[in-house]
């Protein structure tokens, strides 16, 4: 070796390989000596070089619009030297509306190269739907493939502004109609409950084993400061509900059998009726009404085979007299009576007392050319 030159520097190819023995040789004592040192020299392959890889799937469906531009983007990870171009020829050609971009190539943090290519598409017809655009990069270890395949994308169809027009008015009408049935079912549902009874026929007496439709719970003395009072309960009441309605009501005075237990009647009659009708008053919780409002709570809050109506019938401001527990039913109701707007059949005291009580189909026992009366103030 001459001026430190090694004459084996050069690049290693396999015919390289082999055994190489160095020899020194070495004066000493007037003696020449050798020594040497033998090397096993093995060419391998190049771990640095990659097979291609294109970035994506395999086929990537783009959707396009007719008479539009796109650009396709097609990226892969590959050597320095290694290929990368687009397939755009057809049997009959090159399409005019398509051209290929330059390669661009960066090398990665890994030393490995990132390349892109473009393939630019000018005014998309329907002769590019029908045909796959490959991109392609390879070397001597592989080649990939990744096809491109486009799409019509489906334009939104604008709705007209007649129709659109149309459509608002419909859907507001809708909502209007919706909101008025609401109302009306709120305000007239009493109406519309009274008129599905009588149209379905409905009765819900006929297998409960009851009978009557209703006690009726008032105040028992009869001064005359009471008189109305009493007279709306033993008269006003049957006359309409049993005359012109066709209930049958359990009256104190009319029903309760002389001589018995008074308490154990007032209770069976309450167990044997599907309402307890309360006439309410200032002069009502004495000591005669009070078992009979207390027998009847226990069937609604305990037994829970009776419900409970209050009738007002004189201004109440203050209901604290009546029993705590009563305030636990949710079945009850407050009408107030008012002598001049409830005398007719139609007022809607009438009604709504009708609503509370129990369907029941049976016809009422009076002549059918009746006149319907006015009722008179006692």
């Amino acid at each position: 070796m001459e001026n430190n030159q090694n004459p084996f520097l050069k690049n290693a190819e396999f015919k390289d390989q082999g055994y190489y023995t160095c020899v020194f040789f070495l004066h000493h004592n007037g003696k020449l000596f050798n020594v040497t040192k033998t090397f096993n020299i093995t060419i391998v392959g190049d771990h640095s070089n990659i097979i291609p890889a294109l970035l994506g799937p395999k086929i990537d469906e783009v959707k396009v619009k007719l008479g539009k531009d796109i650009q396709l983007n097609c990226s892969a990870l590959l050597n320095e030297k290694d290929m990368i171009y687009w397939n755009t020829w057809r049997k009959n050609g090159k399409d005019p509306n398509v051209h290929e971009g330059e390669v661009t190539r960066i090398r990665t943090s890994e030393g490995k190269w990132l390349a892109s290519t473009i393939l630019r598409i000018e005014n998309i017809n329907t002769r590019n739907l029908n045909f796959a655009y490959n991109c392609t990069a390879v070397n001597q270890g592989g080649i990939d493939t990744k096809s491109f395949l486009l799409l019509v994308e489906e334009d939104m169809v604008d709705i007209p502004g007649h129709v659109f027009t149309r459509g608002m008015i419909v859907a507001v009408v809708i909502s209007v109609v919706a909101v008025c049935l609401v109302t009306v079912g709120v305000i007239y549902r009493v109406d519309l409950v009274l008129f599905y009874r009588h149209f379905m026929g409905r009765d819900e007496t006929l297998t409960d084993g009851k009978t009557y439709d209703a006690f009726v719970s008032y105040l028992k003395e009869c001064q005359p400061e009471h008189g109305e009072e009493h007279a709306f309960a033993v008269e006003t009441l049957p006359r309409v509900l049993e005359k012109h309605f066709g209930y049958k009501l359990c009256i104190f005075e009319r029903d309760v059998v002389p001589g018995g237990a008074v308490v154990d009647e007032i209770h069976s009659l309450i167990e044997k009726s599907r309402r307890l009708i309360i006439v309410l008053s200032k002069s009502y919780m004495s000591s005669e009404v009070r078992y009979e409002l207390e027998s009847g709570l226990h069937e609604a809050l305990v037994e829970r085979k009776i419900k409970i109506i209050l009738i007002e019938f004189t201004p109440i401001g203050d209901f604290r007299f009546l029993p705590q527990s009563l305030k636990l039913l949710k079945s009850h109701r407050v009408l107030k009576w008012k002598a001049d707007k409830s005398l007719s059949y139609n007022s809607r005291f009438w009604k709504n007392l009708l609503y509370l009580m129990p369907a029941k189909a049976v016809k009422p026992c009076r002549d059918e050319s009746e006149v319907l009366p006015v009722l008179l103030k006692s």
